[in-house]
């Protein structure tokens, strides 16, 4: 009978080592995203599973503190060997366990959990078996656009939507338009600008300008991420912030002005992310998330098209998980459903 215990991992090389052989993974359980965290004054653990020497697992743990409670948070983890698929359950157990013990150390009212695992009924019912419940909310993609950009350029490109596909040869021909790579944290204040526009028209909550300066500081260490500027007559009016980690480009952050939105630089910037990615040894594009494609009426619809018009394929997740650890916890549930009923999501 295999016994298995969950202790810290305080080695990068070991935590990485392990995340570049699994699967199903994003830059949200990687070392530089902890350490991103920890940048921002968040307490972390990198959690690992083992059964005597051998991992199994690795769940990297925030707490969040926010004005609507404290809670641990584990954003698309647990990450599990796919060899030891089998013991999902068992694994998980173990890892609520610790979560349990940490929560009530932390004085959290509840355990939040956004697992990159296929959106199942047998891994939903794995989480329901232990006691979670679905959260009102979720906090990162629960339902991504991901491009396996393996394949030779020329190929991607004649896999693109033909409107994309125009677009982009018609950005090229124009000599107005151009795109600039840059890891300077001064460029972000061109990105920040257009930014704050976006957040304006299309009415979400934005992340601080210290947010994305702490998130490219972290990543920028290891020549991790990338600041991309889209350029129309020398103004900045397409911009991204792009990850590049264990073998995937990851477009985290975006911005357009609407001045030229008819202007099609969005459209190059994309390109040349990608690209760029391809040029560093990555197999996969991740466009992050996108919604419903027959949801016509939700607030990211316009951009979900503009994202699966570059090829790819949608990757479901089990939705986001709560596990109650006090009667607070009905409160954060109730503002939450609130929040979402007046974002229209």
């Amino acid at each position: 009978m295999i016994t298995w215990e969950t202790k810290e991992i305080n080695d990068k090389n070991a935590w990485e080592s392990f995340l570049e052989d699994t699967e199903e993974k994003t830059f949200l359980q990687s070392w530089n995203w902890g350490e991103f965290q920890k940048i921002s004054g968040n307490k972390v653990w990198r959690l690992g599973i083992f059964s005597g020497e051998e991992l199994a697992a690795v769940a990297f743990t925030v707490k969040i503190t926010a004005r609507r409670g404290t809670f641990l948070f584990v954003p698309h983890g647990p990450i599990i060997n796919a060899k030891l698929k089998a013991q999902n359950a068992k694994l998980l157990r173990t890892l609520l366990s610790s979560l349990k013990e940490i929560g009530k150390k932390e004085r959290a009212s509840f355990i939040r959990i956004a697992p990159i695992w296929a959106n199942t009924e047998e891994n939903s019912k794995l989480f329901k078996e232990l006691g979670f419940r679905q959260a009102p909310i979720h906090l990162h993609p629960e339902l991504s656009w991901v491009l396996d950009i393996r394949p030779d350029e020329e190929t991607l490109f004649a896999r693109m939507r033909k409107t994309s596909r125009y677009l982009i040869r018609q950005a090229q021909k124009n000599s107005e338009i151009e795109v600039i790579k840059s890891q300077k944290e001064e460029d972000l204040a061109f990105f920040y600008k257009i930014y704050q526009e976006t957040v304006n028209r299309h009415h979400f909550v934005p992340f601080s300008r210290d947010y994305l300066k702490n998130e490219l500081a972290a990543f920028g260490a290891d020549n991790q991420a990338m600041v991309f500027l889209g350029k129309y007559q020398g103004e900045v009016v397409s911009a991204a912030l792009i990850v590049f980690w264990s073998g995937i480009g990851f477009y985290h952050h975006g911005a357009s002005a609407s001045k030229y939105a008819k202007i099609p630089v969005s459209y190059l910037l994309q390109w040349e992310a990608i690209k760029e990615a391809k040029k560093r040894g990555s197999e996969f594009y991740n466009f992050w998330g996108i919604s419903d494609i027959n949801n016509k009426r939700h607030p990211w619809f316009g951009l979900s098209q503009f994202k699966m018009g570059f090829g790819g394929e949608a990757k479901a997740y089990v939705k986001t998980q709560d596990f109650p650890l006090s009667k607070r916890y009905w409160l954060v549930y109730l503002f939450e459903i609130l929040r979402k009923k007046k974002r229209h999501l």
